[in-house]
Protein backbone atom coordinates (compact mmCIF):
# COMPACT_ATOMS: atom_id res chain seq x y z
CA UNK A 1 0.00 0.00 0.00
CA UNK A 2 1.19 3.22 -1.02
CA UNK A 3 1.65 6.22 1.87
CA UNK A 4 -1.08 8.62 1.55
CA UNK A 5 1.39 11.56 2.80
CA UNK A 6 2.19 12.89 -0.54
CA UNK A 7 -1.28 13.21 -1.26
CA UNK A 8 -2.76 14.54 1.55
CA UNK A 9 0.43 16.93 1.79
CA UNK A 10 -0.36 18.43 -1.92
CA UNK A 11 -4.00 18.63 -0.80
CA UNK A 12 -3.04 20.18 2.56
CA UNK A 13 -0.87 22.43 0.96
CA UNK A 14 -3.43 23.78 -1.70
CA UNK A 15 -6.25 24.32 0.59
CA UNK A 16 -3.51 26.99 2.80
CA UNK A 17 -3.01 28.82 -0.85
CA UNK A 18 1.27 28.11 -0.50
CA UNK A 19 3.77 26.99 -3.52
CA UNK A 20 5.76 24.49 -3.11
CA UNK A 21 8.67 27.11 -2.50
CA UNK A 22 6.14 29.07 -0.61
CA UNK A 23 5.69 26.07 2.07
CA UNK A 24 9.78 25.39 1.59
CA UNK A 25 10.52 28.92 2.60
CA UNK A 26 8.30 29.07 5.70
CA UNK A 27 9.97 25.81 7.39
CA UNK A 28 13.44 27.30 6.42
CA UNK A 29 14.78 25.65 3.78
CA UNK A 30 17.08 27.19 0.81
CA UNK A 31 14.74 29.20 -1.35
CA UNK A 32 16.79 27.78 -4.83
CA UNK A 33 15.78 23.96 -3.49
CA UNK A 34 12.65 24.51 -1.36
CA UNK A 35 10.20 23.36 -4.47
CA UNK A 36 12.40 20.84 -5.65
CA UNK A 37 12.49 18.95 -2.16
CA UNK A 38 8.86 19.76 -1.58
CA UNK A 39 8.25 18.40 -5.03
CA UNK A 40 9.37 15.07 -3.94
CA UNK A 41 7.70 14.99 -1.03
CA UNK A 42 4.48 14.90 -2.73
CA UNK A 43 5.37 13.02 -5.54
CA UNK A 44 6.41 10.29 -2.99
CA UNK A 45 10.51 9.94 -4.05
CA UNK A 46 11.22 11.00 -0.50
CA UNK A 47 9.37 10.68 2.87
CA UNK A 48 10.55 13.77 5.46
CA UNK A 49 11.77 12.42 8.99
CA UNK A 50 8.67 12.57 11.57
CA UNK A 51 10.27 16.04 12.72
CA UNK A 52 9.83 17.69 9.40
CA UNK A 53 6.43 16.00 8.93
CA UNK A 54 4.85 17.58 12.08
CA UNK A 55 6.62 21.19 11.19
CA UNK A 56 5.09 20.86 7.34
CA UNK A 57 1.68 20.04 9.61
CA UNK A 58 2.08 23.03 11.68
CA UNK A 59 2.90 25.12 9.03
CA UNK A 60 -0.43 24.21 7.16
CA UNK A 61 -2.85 24.07 9.97
CA UNK A 62 -3.58 20.31 9.71
CA UNK A 63 -2.35 17.64 12.55
CA UNK A 64 0.53 15.37 11.31
CA UNK A 65 -2.00 12.42 11.89
CA UNK A 66 -4.25 13.27 9.01
CA UNK A 67 -0.87 13.79 6.42
CA UNK A 68 -0.30 9.79 7.22
CA UNK A 69 -3.85 8.80 7.81
CA UNK A 70 -4.68 5.70 5.43
CA UNK A 71 -8.27 5.70 5.41
CA UNK A 72 -10.06 8.88 3.72
CA UNK A 73 -12.81 9.25 5.73
CA UNK A 74 -10.81 9.09 8.88
CA UNK A 75 -8.57 11.74 7.65
CA UNK A 76 -11.85 14.22 7.62
CA UNK A 77 -12.52 13.14 10.89
CA UNK A 78 -9.36 13.94 12.13
CA UNK A 79 -9.22 17.51 9.86
CA UNK A 80 -12.60 18.17 11.34
CA UNK A 81 -11.63 17.76 14.82
CA UNK A 82 -8.41 18.88 14.93
CA UNK A 83 -10.28 22.21 14.73
CA UNK A 84 -12.57 22.00 17.78
CA UNK A 85 -11.41 23.54 20.68
CA UNK A 86 -10.31 21.20 23.92
CA UNK A 87 -14.03 21.48 25.05
CA UNK A 88 -15.91 20.63 22.17
CA UNK A 89 -13.26 17.70 21.26
CA UNK A 90 -13.99 16.37 25.02
CA UNK A 91 -17.81 16.56 24.73
CA UNK A 92 -17.85 14.74 20.97
CA UNK A 93 -15.64 11.91 22.76
CA UNK A 94 -18.26 11.96 25.28
CA UNK A 95 -21.01 11.36 22.85
CA UNK A 96 -19.11 9.03 20.89
CA UNK A 97 -18.38 6.46 23.61
CA UNK A 98 -21.83 6.85 24.93
CA UNK A 99 -23.02 6.20 21.38
CA UNK A 100 -20.65 2.97 20.88
CA UNK A 101 -22.06 1.55 24.65
CA UNK A 102 -25.52 1.83 23.62
CA UNK A 103 -25.18 -0.16 20.18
Amino acid sequence: MESPFPTRLRAARKAAGLTQQQLGINLGMDPNTASARLNQYEKGKHAPDYQTAKRLADELGVPVAYLYCDDELLSEVILIASKLNREEKSELLARLINNQESC
